[in-house]
This record gives structure tokens, sequence and C-alpha cells, in this order.
């Protein structure tokens, strides 16, 4: 079973200035401690055991303040980019700290799918990938993956989106190392890697019904405190 998640944290988070022009995403606070702590103590009750953070703008505050994990019950090994990699080359770059088989979720999402049954839907599929999709039918932001089937992704396009999607990715996906170099850049975006998948008939589909929380935007911090204000 898969125990090792992939955090894409190493963006520049410019649109939560002036939060962000001091501290990165994921040391941003939420209810009174950094985001990141929020995060793994939700890696930790899915059944998690690794975490792989690929940083960059001001990855030491990371690195100084979560160390190796340990007080969270986790590990945490760090990849930290030296320049510009986008979230596809971040994931490159940090290939010699991957399992055979990753979860991948961005550094500003804290999402309610519980992982598990994620992890044995992917087994059961025998893909190379699998994407986590919610049917969101463009009303949180315009819908951008398509569907072969229920169970597998035809085409994810940013834009325009596809003709007819219904959904978007959610935040969490799921891949089998063998396809990191399958990529020849160094920076790209992630969505590289699911256009090697979807021709192939390799990315599955796993439809959250529930809805997800992010820090991207002030909006975004503000609901998520009150969920958890809520939901201790």
């Amino acid at each position: 079973m898969i125990k090792q998640i992939v955090v894409l944290a190493g963006g520049l988070a410019t649109r939560l200035y002036p939060i962000t022009k001091t501290i990165p995403k994921s040391m941003v606070p939420i209810l009174g401690e950094p985001f990141l702590a929020h995060q793994l103590r939700l890696f930790k009750r899915n059944g998690i055991e690794e975490v792989v953070m690929c940083v960059g703008h001001f990855a030491d505050q990371i690195i100084h303040h979560f160390g190796d994990g340990a007080d969270f019950g986790l590990r945490i090994q760090y990849s930290v980019e030296q320049g510009k990699l986008d979230t596809g080359g971040a994931l490159k770059h940090a290939a010699d700290l991957l399992d055979d088989t990753f979860a991948v979720m961005y550094g500003d999402s804290y999402l309610l799918q519980e992982l598990q049954p994620v992890f044995a839907f992917f087994e059961q599929q025998q893909k190379l990938g699998l994407m986590c999709v919610y049917n969101n039918d463009n009303q949180i932001e315009p819908s951008r993956v398509l569907l072969r089937d229920e169970h597998t992704v035809l085409k994810y396009q940013k834009e325009p989106p596809p003709v007819g999607a219904k959904h978007m990715e959610y935040g969490l996906n799921v891949f089998r190392k063998s396809i990191i170099p399958q990529v020849d850049k160094t920076s790209f975006p992630l969505s590289d890697y699911f256009d090697i998948l979807t021709p192939t008939g390799d990315l599955a589909a796993f439809s959250v019904p529930t809805r997800f929380y992010e820090i991207g935007s002030h909006q975004g911090i503000a609901d998520l405190e009150q969920f958890l204000s809520t939901h201790a």
C-alpha cells in the first residue's frame, strides 16, 4: 500500500501578498499555526508514513520549523529547488527520493477525501497514474477534465477547457515512478505527465464526492479557518 506523499510547495504564492512576502505559503498561519501542520496531521490520520516536501521559496523556514517530521509521527524529506521548476519539474527534481508508487498533492490544499480508498482503487486499475476528480460542472472554476468513462481521464486541458468537460482536478494524484523520466524537460507543469498518460488510457479517474479547501487565496484561508474551527 502507498505510504508516501509528495507535497508541491515551492511556489512564490504572490496571490497571498503581503502575507507571503516574508514567509512561504506552507507557513501561512491557520488558526494560530502553520498551514503545513494541519496538512501533516491529515496525512498521519490517513496512514501516510513519509512526506517528500518539494520546496524552494523560503525553504529554510519550512525545514527549520518541521525538521524530520518526528513531532508529527512522520518522516519528512526535502527536495530543495534552486530555480523555478514548476510543479512537474519539482516532482522530477525529487525523483531520487520517490517510492515506486506515490501520491502527489499541492502545498496549498486541504483535502477531505480519505486516502486509502484512493490508493486501493489505483492498485485495482493497474494504470500508471490516477487523478482525483470532482464534478464541479464549471461552478467553482472552469471544468478542465474530460472523462473517457467513469474511471478514465480522456483529456485535461487548462485553456481552453475541453468541450463537454464537467470535472475539475481535485488536487490529489497518484503516479508510478516509471513515468518520471518520460518528460524530457527541466521546468514544466504537472499536466505534462497527464498528457503522456491520457492518450493510452493510463490515467485513472477517482471521483471524489466532497469539496476541497485551499489557501491559494485570502478567501480560501477564511473558508478553511471557518471549516477547521467547527470540525476540530
